[in-house]
């Protein structure tokens, strides 16, 4: 089973009204894969979403999402990211997911497709994709 840990711009993007995004709730409640996201990920997609009701169909999303702890603050990046991205792949990494779920190719595209201490980063369309093949 998948283990797919949900970037911030992820959990916003589903909150926001992505409904193309909902098909991987729909696979974690068909028991297909298991939704993970950290408090630093679910945070930063909170104080990006501006109206009420948004921020009540995050807080529905994150009920089927396991909360991962964050990695430790001497965890080593793999990878060249920006400070505010590591904490969310050292999370991914540290909770053993099998995939990084993200929409951020600014920073995350360079590692698009490849495979990060074990974990994949695509984007959640890539994953979706590749799954049907």
């Amino acid at each position: 089973m998948h283990r797919l840990f949900l970037d911030a711009n992820v959990l916003f993007s589903a909150a926001y009204g992505s409904t193309g995004l909902l098909r991987l709730w729909d696979l974690a409640r068909a028991g297909e894969a298991v939704l993970l996201s950290s408090g630093y990920a679910i945070e930063e997609a909170r104080r990006n979403l501006g109206k009420r009701e948004q921020l009540c169909r995050l807080d529905e999303l994150v009920r089927d999402v396991t909360l991962v702890p964050e990695a430790p603050a001497d965890f080593s990046c793999p990878v060249a990211l920006p400070e505010k991205d590591r904490p969310v792949l050292a999370a991914a990494i540290q909770a053993g997911a099998t995939h990084f779920l993200t929409g951020d190719l600014r920073h995350f595209g360079p590692y698009r497709g490849r495979r990060i201490d074990g974990v994949v980063i695509c984007t959640p369309r890539d994953y979706l994709t590749k799954r049907k093949e």
